[in-house]
């Protein structure tokens, strides 16, 4: 028989590497900004906000705050790498006042996290208090990295067309929610992790079922350009 401890960091190493393709999705497009050594119109703001995302993971996986994580530790510190080599790139073909914006924004981001990192560890002792803290603020984020894309169903239902629905991200969101919370519920159990990807498994869900929807009716003219800005906005776990 299969241990669970096995079966759980079976489940996180599936989990590691559909994270890492969701974090390196975003790729091509800052290839083509190298390429044409221009921004244009695309924003740093989803991988500015996935900084924070997996700085908070990784300080929750700590085993001073919520023991037996590593996976989660292994995978958001790999994102925290990739976030920063895009933004580097980012910064480095932005127009000033868009290498002001994201100083400021890294800056109040860097202030926030210290903030939380310092309130955990001298105002509260003992791992169970430290994971509910920290836990929470990451369900947060998580959500609302899982959730941003629903904002284009709007505009799906509205054109009765998949052109600006993200496909694969819609996917992953599927897959990946479903991996994490998978992850979750093998001992020993974790609540964070389960609320936050069980909400990004069913938000992945309903997306896909309206791409199957309009895609049934022929509407199916989806536009990878303008899927890449957003893949970006994933959190791992």
């Amino acid at each position: 028989m299969v241990s669970a401890s096995l079966a759980r960091n079976v489940v996180g190493i599936i989990g590691n590497v559909i994270s890492f393709g969701l974090f390196f999705s975003p790729a091509p497009t800052f290839y083509k900004i190298i390429k044409k050594k221009d921004v244009e119109e695309f924003k740093p703001d989803p991988y500015i906000a996935t900084v924070l995302n997996c700085a908070f993971w990784v300080f929750y996986g700590m085993p001073f705050v919520h023991p037996n994580s590593i996976l989660v530790v292994t995978i958001n510190s790999v994102g925290l790498v990739f976030e920063f080599v895009y933004l580097t790139i980012f910064y480095l073909y932005a127009k000033k006042e868009g290498r002001k914006k994201m100083q400021l924004y890294l800056s109040i981001e860097a202030i926030l996290f210290a903030a939380i990192v310092l309130t955990t560890m001298l105002a509260l002792h003992g791992t169970t208090k430290r994971s509910f803290l920290v836990g929470i603020l990451c369900d947060i984020f998580n959500i609302m990295m899982y959730v941003s894309p629903l904002t284009i169903m709007a505009k799906v239902i509205k054109t009765k067309s998949v052109k600006y629905m993200p496909f694969w991200l819609s996917l992953a969101n599927f897959l990946n929610g479903c991996c994490w919370t998978t992850y979750a519920l093998i001992h020993p159990f974790d609540i964070y992790v389960l609320v936050s990807n069980g909400i990004g498994a069913i938000s992945g869900f309903v997306q896909l079922l309206l791409y199957a929807y309009f895609w049934c009716r022929g509407e199916n003219n989806d536009d990878n350009d303008d899927n890449h800005v957003s893949k970006s906005a994933m959190a791992a776990v």
